[in-house]
C-alpha cells in the first residue's frame, strides 16, 4: 500500500511539472489557454479540435468573456473617454476589422491632432482575439491619463511631451467570437512581411487589420510602441525570427536600446522582474520560441519604430474581477515606458545653414545599422538609446556635407541638433541660391500635378483669347485714329 501510495505522488508530481513546463513555452503561439487546457488548433500538428471540444472552449470563454467590455462598450467608453477629456484628447479610426468593426483609437496630447516636433508613442490591444486584457487596461490607462494631467508629474509629462495613440482592440472580431485569429480564422500577429522568408509580401491579400495598422504606421511618424498579449510575465523584444528557423539569441542592430527599453517595463513590474522563467523578465523572441510575420520586427525594419510585445498576464482570459489587480501591477510600467521617449535617448533637429530650413536628413549610429529620417515637415528626430555607452551620432542629407558629433548617453536625455552646409559643386554653382533652386524645384512638382496642369492650360487658354481681343481692339483702335486724321487732313 505505501508503494502504491508512492507511486502515485511520484505521478502527481510528474504531471504537475510537465503542466508547468508546457505552460512556459507557447504563451505567444497561442497553444495554451488561460483555462488549462490546450488549443490545438494552433498547434504545428495542424489537428483541430472536434466539434464537441470546439463548442466546450467557446462556452468557456463566453463564461469568463462576462465583466470584460463587449466591442460595443469598448466603442462607448472610448468615446465617453473623449467627451470628459476632449481637450487633450481625439478619436479616430484606422479601418475596419472584416466584420466591418471600426479600428478605434485615441490620441492624448495637449495638441492632439496637431503636428508637433514630439516623439510619437503607440499601445496596440487585442492582437489576439482571446487575449482581452489589453483592452481593458488601455482604457484605464488613457482614464488615468485624463484624470492626473496637471495633478501627477509623470502624467503630465506625457501629455506635454509626448503624442500618445492607444489601440484599445486589433482584433475585434475575434473577441466577438472567442478565438486567437480574426473572422477569417488569420492568426494577425504572423500576417505582416517577413524580413527572412518571402510570405506576406503581397500586400492586397493581407488582412483588413493588418492593412490598417500599416497603414497608420506609415501615416504617422512613430518613435516606439508596444503590443499587449497574454499567456506570460515577460517583455519580449527583436528579433522575433532566425534566418534558419533555429530557437535561438537573434540580434537584432539595437539590441542593446530593446533591452534597455525591456527592462525599463520589467523593472517597474515587480512580478515580471522577478520571473523564474526570464531574467530579468524579458526575452528575445528568437531565443524563446521563433516566429514569423510579426508585427514587432515590421514595425522596427519598415516603420523605423521600436516595438516591444507585452505578455502582460499569466493568463491570457483570466476572470474579469483580476482586472483591477493586473492594471495595479502593469500601470507604473506602462507610464515609464512611454515616458522613456522624452526621459531618455537623443532628439534633435536639422536645419540647412544658407537658409535655416528645415531638412529630412538621415540619422545613424556609427557601428549601429540602422537609420532613421528627420520628420520632412518639423525635420525633428528622436532616437532610443541604451544609457552608458559612448556614440557617434552622424547627419547625412543629399546635396550638404555630412555632420557628425560624439555623445556620452546617458540616463537623461539629450538635445542633439544638426546644422547642415551645402557641399556645393560647378554643376549647380550657376544657381543664385540653393534655397531657391529648392523653391523652384517644389513649384515645378506642384506644377506637375494633373489637375494644376489643366487649370494651368484653361487660364492660358483665356489670357491668349483676351490678349487676341485687346490686339483687335488696339488695330481698330489705331485704324480709326489714322481714319480721323485723313479726314481732318482733307478738310483743310
Amino acid at each position: 500500500m505505501a508503494h502504491l501510495s508512492s507511486s502515485l505522488l511520484l505521478l502527481f508530481l510528474l504531471l504537475f511539472f510537465s503542466l508547468n513546463l508546457l505552460q512556459t513555452a507557447i504563451a505567444r503561439g497561442g497553444q495554451r489557454l488561460h483555462s488549462g487546457f490546450v488549443d490545438e488548433r494552433y498547434a504545428a500538428s495542424g489537428r483541430h479540435l472536434s466539434e464537441e471540444t470546439e463548442e466546450n472552449h467557446f462556452q468557456k470563454l463566453n463564461t469568463l468573456a462576462h465583466g470584460y467590455m463587449t466591442n460595443s462598450d469598448i466603442e462607448k467608453a472610448i468615446k465617453a473617454f473623449h467627451g470628459r477629456c476632449g481637450r487633450i484628447s481625439r478619436v479616430y479610426s484606422i479601418g475596419k476589422s472584416v466584420l466591418g468593426v471600426p479600428l478605434w483609437a485615441m490620441e492624448i496630447s495637449n495638441n492632439p491632432g496637431k503636428e508637433e516636433a514630439k516623439p510619437a508613442f503607440k499601445f496596440i490591444g487585442n492582437v489576439h482575439g482571446d487575449e482581452p486584457v489589453g483592452r481593458e487596461l488601455l482604457l484605464l490607462l488613457a482614464n488615468w491619463l485624463c484624470d492626473n494631467y496637471m495633478k501627477d508629474p509623470l502624467a503630465t509629462l506625457i501629455v506635454d511631451n509626448v503624442h500618445l495613440h492607444i489601440l484599445p482592440s486589433m482584433n475585434p472580431d475575434g473577441f466577438s467570437l472567442r478565438r486567437r485569429g480574426n473572422a477569417n480564422n488569420v492568426d494577425l500577429n504572423r500576417d505582416f512581411p517577413d524580413q527572412f522568408f518571402p510570405m506576406n509580401n503581397d500586400l492586397d491579400e493581407r488582412q483588413p487589420e493588418t492593412k490598417a495598422i500599416m497603414r497608420w504606421i506609415r501615416s504617422i511618424r512613430f518613435t516606439a510602441s508596444a503590443s499587449l498579449h497574454g499567456g506570460a510575465l515577460v517583455a519580449n523584444y527583436p528579433w522575433d525570427g532566425t534566418e534558419d528557423k533555429s530557437k535561438s539569441y537573434y540580434a537584432c542592430p539595437d539590441d542593446e536600446a530593446f533591452r534597455y527599453m525591456a527592462k525599463l517595463y520589467s523593472g517597474s513590474h515587480i512580478n515580471m522582474s522577478h520571473s523564474n522563467e526570464f531574467e530579468a523578465g524579458i526575452t528575445n523572441g528568437a531565443h524563446w520560441y521563433p516566429i514569423y510575420g510579426g508585427m514587432q520586427d515590421w514595425n522596427y525594419i519598415y516603420g523605423g519604430c521600436f516595438e516591444l510585445t507585452l505578455e502582460i498576464s499569466d493568463n491570457k482570459w483570466p476572470p474579469a474581477n483580476e482586472l483591477r489587480s493586473i492594471w495595479q501591477f502593469n500601470k507604473k510600467s506602462m507610464l515609464n515606458l512611454v515616458a522613456s521617449l522624452v526621459k531618455s535617448g537623443i532628439h534633435g533637429r536639422i536645419f540647412s545653414s544658407d537658409c535655416g530650413e528645415p531638412l529630412s536628413a538621415s540619422i545613424a549610429i556609427k557601428g549601429i545599422n540602422y537609420t532613421i529620417k528627420a520628420r520632412e515637415s518639423l525635420a525633428d528626430y528622436h532616437r532610443l538609446l541604451a544609457p552608458g555607452h559612448q556614440y557617434e551620432v552622424v547627419a547625412t542629407m543629399p546635396g550638404y556635407k555630412t555632420r557628425s558629433t560624439t555623445i556620452l548617453m546617458r540616463e537623461e536625455a539629450m538635445m542633439v541638433d544638426f546644422i547642415l552646409e551645402p557641399d556645393v559643386t560647378q554643376a549647380d554653382s550657376f544657381l543664385p541660391s540653393r534655397c531657391s533652386s529648392r523653391n523652384y524645384f517644389h513649384i515645378m512638382d506642384v506644377i506637375s500635378k494633373p489637375q494644376l496642369q489643366i487649370s494651368l492650360t484653361l487660364l492660358l487658354v483665356l489670357a491668349f483669347l483676351y490678349f487676341l481681343m485687346k490686339r483687335k481692339a488696339i488695330v481698330n483702335h489705331f485704324k480709326a485714329r489714322r481714319a480721323k486724321g485723313q479726314r481732318r487732313g482733307s478738310a483743310v
